[in-house]
C-alpha cells in the first residue's frame, strides 16, 4: 500500500506544467463573460434579466458536477474523469464560440460549467503522483495559474471581442484548453481507482437538484414580467416547489446522497449556509451591476466604457479576490473565523452602501468593487475553513458540498435580483435603465449583507464547533 509520501508513479515538472497550463486556460475561459456582458447583451438583444441568467449558469453546472466528480474519480481513475470533463468543457467553449443566439450560448455555458468540478479533481490527481510537500507546492502553482488565467481572461476578452468578434473571445481560450488537455493526457500517467466503492451514484438527486436550480433561475428571470405572465410564473413556482420537495425526500432516503441534508440540523452547518447565502447575494448583485453601470452611456449618467475598459476597471477586484483566500485563511487561524467573517460583512455592507451613495467617477466603482471582492473572499474562506473543521473528517466533503450549493444559489439569486431590477426600471423603447435601479440594487445588497451580523454574533469563534 502506498502512502502520500510514496506515490506509485511519480510525475515530473512537465506533467505538473501541463496541469498548470490547463488551469490557466480554463481560468481564462471562465472569466470572459463578466467584462463583456454589456456587449453580449447588445449584440444578442438580451434583457438585463437574461444577461444575469447568462452570468451564472456556469456556476450552476459547477455546483451539480463538483459533488460527483470526486466520486467518479475514485471509481474510474482521476485522470480518466478529468480528461472527459475537459472534453465537455471544450465542447461548451466551441458551442459558445459558434452561438448565434442566447439559447445556444446558454447551452455552451452550461457545458463549460464542468470546469468547476475538474479543477479540484486535478488537485487530487497531482496529489496521487507526488510526495506530500511536492504536492502542496504543485497545487499552489496550479491554483495560482487558475487565478492568473482569470485575470488574463478579464483583460483580454474585451480587446478580442472588439477587435475580432465575441466568437473569438470564447474560441481562443477553448483552443488553449484543448491543447492543454492533450498535454495532460499525454504526460500525466493513469491512476488506478483509489477504492472499490459499491455505493451507487445519486443520479435521482442530481436530476432533481438540476431541475430545482433551473426552475429557480426561470422564476427569477420572469419576476419583472409577472404582470403580463402570471400563469406561467405561478406554474414555475409550483414546479420549483415540487422539485425541491422531491429532492429533499430522495436525499433523505438515499444510501449515498449527493448532499446529506441531515447535516443541516447542526448549528455550525446551517449557520455557515445562511451566512454564505446572504454574503453571496450581496456580492453577486455588485458583480452584475458594476459592469452594467460602467457601460451606461456618458450622456445618461454612466461612463460609456467599452468592454476593454470594463476589463481594466474590474482587474483590481480580481487581484483583491486572489489575495483574499490566503488572508482569510491566515486571519481565521489567528483571530478565529467569526471575527474574520464579521470584518468581511462590515466591509462589504459599507462598500455597497458607499457605492449606492457615490458613483459619479469610475474610481468610486473600482475601489468599491475591490473592497467587495476582498470582503467576499475573506468571508467565504473563513466559512469554508470553519465548516470543514467543525465536523468529523469523514463528513468534510458532505458539509462543504452544502456550503458550495448554498454559495451558488446565493450568487444566482443576487445576479437575477440585479437583472430584474434593471429590467423593471428600463422604459419601453429604451435600453438604458433608470439610475435609481442601480441605487436600489446596491442598497438592497448592502442591507441583505448586513443581516449576516445577526448570525455571526451567535457563531463559534474557534475552529472546532
Amino acid at each position: 500500500m502506498h502512502t502520500a509520501l510514496e506515490p506509485s508513479v511519480r510525475i515530473g515538472k512537465a506533467a505538473v506544467g501541463a496541469v498548470g497550463l490547463l488551469a490557466l486556460a480554463t481560468g481564462a475561459l471562465e472569466s470572459v463573460v463578466t467584462p463583456t456582458l454589456p456587449l453580449l447583451q447588445r449584440e444578442l438583444d438580451m434583457t438585463p434579466a437574461q444577461g444575469a441568467l447568462l452570468s451564472i449558469v456556469l456556476l450552476i453546472t459547477g455546483a451539480l458536477i463538483t459533488p460527483i466528480a470526486g466520486k467518479l474519480g475514485d471509481r474510474y481513475g482521476g485522470k480518466r474523469i478529468l480528461t472527459r470533463l475537459m472534453a465537455v468543457v471544450s465542447a461548451g467553449g466551441l458551442v459558445s464560440a459558434l452561438a448565434p443566439n442566447l439559447p445556444v450560448l446558454l447551452l455552451g455555458q452550461v457545458l463549460q460549467g464542468a470546469m468547476v468540478g475538474a479543477l479540484p479533481l486535478s488537485f487530487i490527481v497531482v496529489r496521487k503522483h507526488l510526495a506530500e510537500e511536492e504536492a502542496k507546492v504543485a497545487i499552489g502553482v496550479v491554483s495560482g495559474l487558475f487565478v492568473g488565467g482569470g485575470m488574463v481572461g478579464t483583460l483580454a476578452a474585451g480587446p478580442v471581442a472588439e477587435a475580432l468578434s465575441r466568437h473569438w473571445m470564447f474560441a481562443l481560450p477553448t483552443f488553449a484548453v484543448i491543447g492543454a488537455t492533450a498535454l495532460v493526457s499525454r504526460l500525466l500517467p493513469s491512476d488506478p481507482p483509489a477504492r472499490s466503492d459499491d455505493s451507487r451514484m445519486d443520479w435521482p438527486g442530481l436530476v432533481l437538484l438540476s431541475g430545482a436550480l433551473t426552475t429557480l433561475m426561470l422564476v427569477l428571470a420572469l419576476v419583472p414580467d409577472v404582470a403580463s405572465q402570471p400563469l406561467i410564473l405561478g406554474a414555475l413556482v409550483v414546479t420549483l416547489a415540487a422539485f425541491v420537495s422531491g429532492w429533499a425526500v430522495v436525499e433523505r432516503r438515499a444510501a449515498s446522497p449527493m448532499i446529506d441534508l441531515r447535516m443541516l440540523v447542526r448549528p455550525a452547518i446551517w449557520k455557515a449556509c445562511v451566512l454564505t447565502f446572504v454574503i453571496c447575494v450581496g456580492t453577486s448583485v455588485a458583480v452584475y451591476l458594476v459592469p452594467q453601470l460602467f457601460a451606461v452611456p456618458t450622456e445618461a449618467y454612466g461612463f460609456g466604457a467599452s468592454a476593454t475598459e470594463i476589463g481594466l476597471f474590474l482587474l483590481p477586484g480580481a487581484v483583491a479576490a486572489s489575495l483574499a483566500g490566503p488572508l482569510g485563511g491566515m486571519g481565521a487561524r489567528r483571530f478565529g473565523s467569526r471575527r474574520v467573517v464579521t470584518t468581511g460583512v462590515v466591509m462589504m455592507a459599507g462598500a455597497l452602501m458607499a457605492v449606492a451613495a457615490v458613483h459619479t467617477e469610475p474610481w468610486h466603482l473600482i475601489v468599491g468593487k475591490a473592497f467587495i471582492a476582498l470582503a467576499n473572499g475573506l468571508c467565504v474562506t473563513a466559512l469554508m475553513t470553519s465548516t470543514a473543521t467543525s465536523v468529523d473528517q469523514g463528513d468534510t466533503g458532505i458539509a462543504t458540498s452544502l456550503v458550495l450549493v448554498t454559495r451558488v444559489v446565493g450568487y444566482a439569486v443576487g445576479a437575477q435580483l440585479g437583472g430584474a431590477l434593471l429590467t423593471a426600471a428600463t422604459p419601453s423603447g429604451s435600453d438604458i435603465p433608470a439610475e435609481s435601479a442601480f441605487v436600489t440594487g446596491f442598497v438592497i445588497a448592502g442591507a441583505v449583507t448586513a443581516l449576516a451580523l445577526l448570525v455571526t454574533r451567535t457563531t463559534n469563534n474557534g475552529v472546532k464547533a
